[in-house]
This record gives structure tokens, C-alpha cells and sequence, in this order.
């Protein structure tokens, strides 16, 4: 059985560490069916919020609601039913093959030391097929490449059967093929998906809506073709850009120029 697609808000979060602010009060989104990208410069306080939001960081001010329920009250088990996480890079395998760590997933669902049944054996091996890692599922996960290890992650993220998908950077290390593949994978599902993401053209090309993060803020937010703007880009990324329209998906294509170089 699926989990019910969950909404997300994010109000006016804020995260301050060792006397530094990181998150200035942000506000943020994601409904049942959307895409929703989190974009902007390293140090932006992209991978912050996102920890915020899945749990593994607690914010000092604001709240993420799940369903309008402050997630903060929620269990670990129970936050887990209802946000998978997907992270750039997990180690901690312990010798498990790339099945065992995707069947990982099923255990907010399951009694402690409760046995995979044939439910669950068939949900991994979809997932597997689904992200193209059935050829290396009984591989050991950490003698995997860097695109094969995301992909396990991004199927253990599917088994978990999630009312939100957090995803952070999910096709680093992964060929173009498989980038393409995966963010059109995360975009059918029902539950929302909210993704870091640094490619501008991928989260044009895949996302309803962006978020703009500079300075542990909300620099703009809106649809990618309201965003991001040659204007926007310069003040954000300190960028020189071309934006125009793709032919084929209709979506913002970004060039960035080279930066000038001084004269001589």
C-alpha cells in the first residue's frame, strides 16, 4: 500500500550554530505531486534546510509541517513513513550487497527484527528494475561506483513508500542517462519531491517550482521560467548568462559566459 502523498510547509525556519545563522527565516512549500527545486550557490543554506527538513538537523525557530503536524512531535519511526531521504553519499554499508541496503527501506513499515515477506521482496526488486540497479543488486554496496551507490539510494528512498521524497544532489555521479532517467522517475510519483539540485538546466527542465537560496535566504521563488532570470543568475551566482527558451521542453536553457578576463 502506497502512503497517502503528504504537504509540506516549511515556516520561517531558522538554524544558528556556534553563534552563525544559516537560515534566515525561511519559507517554503512542496504539495502532492510537485517537483520542487531548491537551487542557489554553494553555502546557501540548500543541504541546511533540506536536513531540517528530514529530521537530521532540529531547527532553532520556525516549523516543518507534514500535513499541517509540527514534524518535531513526530517519532522517528513514524517521521520516516512519511520522508525519504535520499543524501549524496552514505557509506556505513557494512558489507550489505545493494539489495540488502534497498530493503533497508521497508523497516518503518515493519516490527523490530521482522522478516521481509513477499510483499516486501517484490517491492525492492520494482524499485531495483525501476532505477536500473537490478544488474548489481547483489553486488556489495560499497564496492559500487559513486552513480551505481545512488541509484540503490534512490530505490531504498522508493520502497520506503514516502509521503515526501527530500533528495539532496540525487544525480550526483550519475551519467546523463541516468540523471534524466531518475528526475523523471521522482517527477511521476504522487508524493511530492523536493530536490537540491546545482545543474539550473535540470531543475528548469524537471521542477514546477524553484527556490532561490543566497545567504541563508529565499532570494526568489516562483516557476523556473520566472526565476531564472539573466538578472537574478548575476546577482545570485555572480554569473554571466544567456537564457533563452529550449525548443523541445519549453523550459529555461541557461548558458553561462565565461567570466572576462582583465586586460593585459
Amino acid at each position: 500500500m502506497t502512503a497517502r502523498p503528504v504537504e509540506l510547509a516549511v515556516e520561517g525556519v531558522r538554524y544558528d550554530i556556534d553563534g552563525h545563522t544559516l537560515l534566515h527565516g525561511v519559507d517554503l512549500t512542496a504539495r502532492p505531486g510537485e517537483t520542487v527545486g531548491v537551487v542557489g550557490p554553494n553555502g546557501g543554506g540548500k543541504a541546511t534546510l533540506l536536513r531540517c527538513v528530514y529530521g537530521t538537523l532540529r531547527p532553532t525557530g520556525g516549523r516543518v509541517l507534514l500535513d499541517g503536524a509540527d514534524a518535531a512531535a513526530l517519532g522517528v519511526k513514524d517521521r520516516a513513513r512519511r520522508v525519504a531521504v535520499v543524501p549524496q553519499d552514505a557509506g556505513g554499508a557494512f558489507g550489505l550487497t545493494a539489495r540488502e541496503v534497498v530493503a533497508m527501506g521497508r523497516s518503518p513499515h515493519k516490527r523490530f527484527w521482522e522478516q521481509d515477506g513477499p510483499e516486501d521482496v517484490r517491492r525492492v526488486a520494482e524499485a531495483l528494475d525501476a532505477v536500473g540497479a537490478a544488474a548489481f543488486a547483489t553486488r556489495r554496496f560499497d564496492e559500487l561506483s559513486g552513480g551505481e551507490r545512488q541509484r540503490a539510494l534512490v530505490a531504498r528512498a522508493l520502497v520506503q513508500e514516502p509521503g515526501l521524497l527530500a533528495l539532496d544532489e540525487p544525480t550526483n555521479h550519475l551519467d546523463v542517462r541516468h540523471r534524466l532517467e531518475v528526475l523523471a522517475l521522482v517527477r511521476a510519483l504522487p508524493a511530492p519531491g523536493l530536490l537540491v539540485l546545482h545543474d539550473l538546466n535540470l531543475a528548469a527542465a524537471f521542477c514546477d517550482r524553484l527556490y532561490v537560496m543566497s545567504g541563508g535566504r529565499v532570494a526568489a521563488s516562483g516557476t523556473p521560467g520566472e526565476v531564472l532570470t539573466e538578472e537574478l543568475l548575476a546577482q545570485v551566482y555572480r554569473v554571466r548568462t544567456r537564457v533563452g527558451i529550449h525548443p523541445d521542453t519549453g523550459a529555461p536553457n541557461i548558458v553561462c559566459l565565461p567570466v572576462r578576463s582583465p586586460p593585459r
